[in-house]
């Protein structure tokens, strides 16, 4: 399978909104894939990702603010909280609850609390990156997944001050770029975009996947996170919690511009395997890619 032959589905309209009201908007031919230009939104972005945190963003008020949602969303949150993990022990051999070393502010190292999704197996190895289709799920894993609900656990995390309800997600040690300058989030603007990530990851292909996560999905995510961080307000975060609890989820826009970051791989690739010929198969893929399919 070559490296450009995965693409998003079709989209009519695609926009990512930041705090501070700025818009990019593309629209797609009917039938065809929407065309993004690769450089023109990450102009938004600095190149490494680091930005200046936002007032609100390092404030003791957001830190309240995360205390006090959490706290007045627990009559609702524990009844929930209950019945998964009810169903995670009725369903799978195995504890409830999954537990994993994550990198928080400054590279201070804490356990993240999820709700088991995989098949409990203390000898297994599985892969760090997450598709549709690599790991050994359970039958509620899945569910649970596409409606972040193993994710709810982490309202402790929140608590605890590990977290806050909107930031940029924790990674796994390994996946470290950068160090965060503040809480990682529950939720947030590059979670928002890549909510259905393990989809789009189950189009790449397997001997590429590492490094396409590596040079494509964790940079951008950090630029969509830095962007968002640097102009956050509580009005923005309580928007983005709310479209995140309500799945207003529109990942249009991550899947165009990893479409577009996996084109331009495939060009370079071509011109390094066969200089002579890549042009011409460049202006051949970029013909199919704007007709899509029809």
């Amino acid at each position: 399978m070559e490296v450009g032959s995965f693409a998003p589905h079709p989209v009519e309209t695609s926009q990512l909104e930041i705090p501070h009201g700025r818009q990019k908007s593309v629209d797609a031919e009917p039938g065809g894939v929407a065309e993004i230009p690769l450089r023109e939104p990450l102009l938004l972005l600095n190149l490494r990702g680091d930005r200046e945190l936002s007032a609100w963003s390092q404030s003791a008020a957001k830190r309240i603010f995360d205390c006090a949602c959490v706290l007045l969303a627990l009559p609702v949150v524990i009844p929930v909280l209950l019945a998964v993990a009810l169903a995670v022990r009725l369903t799978s051999s195995g504890p409830v609850l999954f537990l994993q070393k994550r990198v928080g502010a400054h590279g201070r190292t804490f356990t993240i609390l999820k709700f088991r999704t995989l098949v409990h197996d203390v000898d297994a190895s599985y892969h760090a990156v997450t598709t549709a289709e690599n790991q050994p799920f359970t039958s509620i894993g899945p569910f649970l997944r596409r409606f972040k609900l193993d994710e709810l656990p982490q309202v402790f995390n929140v608590l605890a001050g590990h977290m806050s309800l909107v930031g940029p997600r924790p990674k796994m040690p390994e996946h470290v770029v950068v160090d965060l300058p503040c809480r990682p989030g529950i939720t947030g603007a590059a979670t928002i975009a890549f909510a259905r990530e393990e989809t789009v990851l189950d189009r790449v292909p397997k001997h590429y996947l590492d490094t396409y996560y590596h040079k494509v999905v964790l940079p951008t995510k950090r630029r969509l996170d830095a962007e968002y961080m640097a102009h956050a307000t509580c009005l923005s975060d309580l928007k983005l919690i709310l479209n995140s609890a309500l799945r207003r989820w529109d990942s249009s826009f991550a899947d165009s511009l990893l479409a577009q970051e996996a084109f331009e791989m495939e060009s370079r690739m071509r011109e390094r395997r066969d200089p002579e010929t890549a042009p011409l198969n460049v202006k051949a893929n970029k013909r199919t890619r704007l007709t899509g399919t029809r």
